[in-house]
């Protein structure tokens, strides 16, 4: 009876020191989009805030320039290709997409911190499977809130757990609505260690804002959407401190791929979707009040996974051991002045690898894919979906192929590019006829790596009709 007494009472003094964690995760958010990454004209006076009261990271990682991948390896700290994600369910994309999951073995940062003791809540888009058994609260939360996958696939619905609460969405105080359903579920957890996990609908297309600030940013429908998002997050610094538990809780930030067109890939190639830099290299901020020094910057190379990893060893919450995990604790970096956790990242395009890069260099294994959206007569592109109920605020505003968000220019993609990301940040120039070695290096680490990809048939989405 006393060791069982004692068991209870280490068990509670362990929970009572047991930090809070909230992971925000924006959608298509670029390297450039914030004002703390040096966006001249978007305003994010609250993330910028939240940089500068913790770290910023520069040279932090997506494994793959599409969502589902991204949000996979965050839940599982695993490559897509690991944990047999590597490609973006779609319940309009015909049956093979439709029936898209998380594989049912794999363990997600829910299911391991609840059984840590903590209260996992989530809001948002999911995007990791949105039949029975996939959805998030089958998957380790105890309570979801959210669009299961992204807000421009049919049909546009709200779910309160496996069930759907709102049909159709109204997605110009869609941000907003998010916002008070983060802060209640801190304000509900607040005496107990919680995770909350907080993926936003902007700034992904069809981009809308609130009445409150439609038109206020003076940059635009993008902007407008911004001043959103940045107002959630502001909501959420706020609930934490007006609840006490600031200083016990690990705030992490992030987009899950580069930019789409209207946004900003802050003078990298390419955008989401493409295997250059502005489809994997996104903004990732770090806040801990009294355990992270504010105002720092770190150019440590680092990738998605490692928040994963860096969340279990801030709770000491404990994994499986029967899987490899590909995530680095990064509380070293964060904290003081550690090198990164890794020689190398490699990056994803559908189920295969296509490139690898250290600190400096980056080897193409494959020519980059560029996004293929075809122009009608007028130049522009048209998605061919109808709305569905009210999804779409502005259709005339909606940005548009003359947007693009990074850069254009450059050497012809082709296998085997090899590019000095230290000199040359916007891969322009090749330099691989002047690095053998370098290539020979990349290249050797890249072949060993992909020796453990199993080979897999890039799903093939259906074409949508026009009504």
């Amino acid at each position: 009876m006393k060791k069982w007494l004692l068991f209870l009472l280490c068990h509670s003094l362990f929970a009572a020191n047991q930090p809070n964690v909230v992971v925000i995760l924006a959608d298509d958010l670029g390297y450039g989009d914030l004002g703390c990454y040096g966006h001249p004209k978007f305003k994010t006076p609250r993330i910028d805030q939240m940089a500068a009261e913790g770290v910023r990271m520069t040279q932090f990682n997506t494994p793959a320039p599409f969502c589902a991948p991204t949000r996979a390896s965050l839940m599982t700290g695993r490559y897509p290709f690991r944990c047999g994600m590597t490609q973006n369910p779609a319940p309009d994309g015909g049956p093979v997409a439709d029936a898209l999951s998380l594989p049912k073995d794999e363990v997600t940062l829910a299911q391991v911190l609840k059984s840590a003791g903590y209260a996992t809540g989530m809001v948002g888009k999911w995007h990791l499977g949105h039949k029975p058994g996939s959805l998030p609260t089958e998957r380790g939360f105890d309570e979801y809130h959210g669009i299961p996958y992204s807000n421009d696939m049919r049909p546009v619905q709200i779910l309160e757990g496996t069930e759907v609460a709102e049909y159709p969405v109204v997605q110009a105080t869609l941000t907003t609505r998010y916002a008070k359903r983060a802060t209640d579920f801190i304000q509900r957890n607040a005496k107990k260690p919680f995770f909350l996990y907080f993926a936003e609908a902007m700034p992904h297309k069809p981009l809308a804002a609130s009445e409150k600030n439609y038109k206020k940013s003076g940059a635009g429908l993008y902007g407008d959407a911004l001043l959103d998002l940045d107002n959630s997050v502001g909501a959420v610094l706020d609930a934490l401190k007006q609840n006490g538990v600031d200083e016990n809780t690990l705030v992490l930030f992030s987009s899950d791929n580069g930019a789409w067109f209207g946004g900003s890939c802050g003078g990298l190639r390419g955008m989401k979707g493409t295997s250059w830099e502005g489809g994997y290299r996104v903004p990732m901020i770090a806040r801990w009040p009294g355990k992270i020094p504010a105002g720092r910057v770190s150019h440590e190379l680092t990738v998605m996974m490692d928040l994963f990893a860096t969340v279990l060893a801030a709770t000491g919450a404990k994994m499986p051991d029967d899987r490899v995990l590909d995530g680095r604790d990064l509380m070293p970096l964060l904290v003081g002045d550690a090198k990164s956790p890794h020689e190398f990242v490699f990056g994803h395009q559908g189920p295969k690898l296509v490139t690898i890069r250290d600190a400096r260099w980056k080897l193409h294994l494959a020519p980059a894919r560029e996004m293929a959206l075809k122009p009608g007569a007028d130049g522009k592109w048209l998605d061919p979906r109808a709305p569905d109920g009210v999804t779409i605020l502005a259709p005339f505003e909606q940005y548009n192929l003359d947007a693009h968000p990074g850069l254009k220019t450059g050497i012809e993609a082709a296998k085997g590019l090899l590019f000095d990301l230290q000199a040359d940040p916007g891969e322009q120039v090749d330099v691989a006829s002047q690095q053998p070695d370098q290539v020979k290096r990349l290249q050797a680490a890249f072949d060993s790596m992909n020796k453990q990809v199993p080979v897999v048939e890039e799903v093939k989405r259906t074409p949508y009709q026009k009504p």
